[in-house]
């Protein structure tokens, strides 16, 4: 993976940050997982306390993508734990960020993947089978679009509309 700074991606395209072709996730996230630096482009979940499309696309080849989980911010049901971090580590995804909970973080922090979540949450979540794949969805309040570009480090998560590392 090519080297990189969030900060730097900031301090070098003012112009895409002002035009909205670059953002920054609001500061609510938690690292977990071995890798606190993670890009790649972005895979949509819509999803709502149901994890089972997590799961499904989790089980596909990542071929070093962002898996970007919008969980509607629940705080009552984990979206991520142990098991799903370790399929994402071995099919080759880049990172998961969950606009909601994740649990088993021991297990994850084990896991050489990406991971953010806004917290943990011991209750597993349904599996109907429920949501929607590659949409746009809202993280935090911000947009993100199936194909934009996810780079995380210590510092946050941003989200680029084009690749620019």
């Amino acid at each position: 993976m090519t080297h990189f700074a969030t900060a730097d991606i900031c301090d070098d395209h003012p112009q895409l940050l002002e035009d909205g072709r670059l953002a920054v996730l609001p500061p609510v996230f938690r690292h977990f997982g071995k890798n606190t630096r993670f890009s790649g482009r972005v895979i949509t979940l819509k999803v709502f306390e149901d994890n089972a499309l997590v799961r499904a696309t989790l089980e596909t080849p990542g071929n070093g993508n962002v898996l970007v989980v919008d969980g509607g911010g629940s705080m009552r049901r984990a979206l991520v734990g142990g098991q799903l971090a370790l399929l994402a580590q071995d099919n080759n995804w880049a990172g998961i960020i969950v606009d909601g909970c994740v649990r088993d973080s021991e297990e994850i922090d084990a896991c050489s993947v990406g991971v953010r979540a806004l917290a943990t949450h011991p209750q597993k979540s349904a599996k109907r089978g429920a949501g929607e794949r590659n949409v746009r969805v809202m993280i935090a309040g911000v947009p993100v679009t199936p194909g934009d570009w996810i780079y995380a480090d210590a510092d946050g998560v941003l989200v680029a509309q084009q690749k620019i590392i």
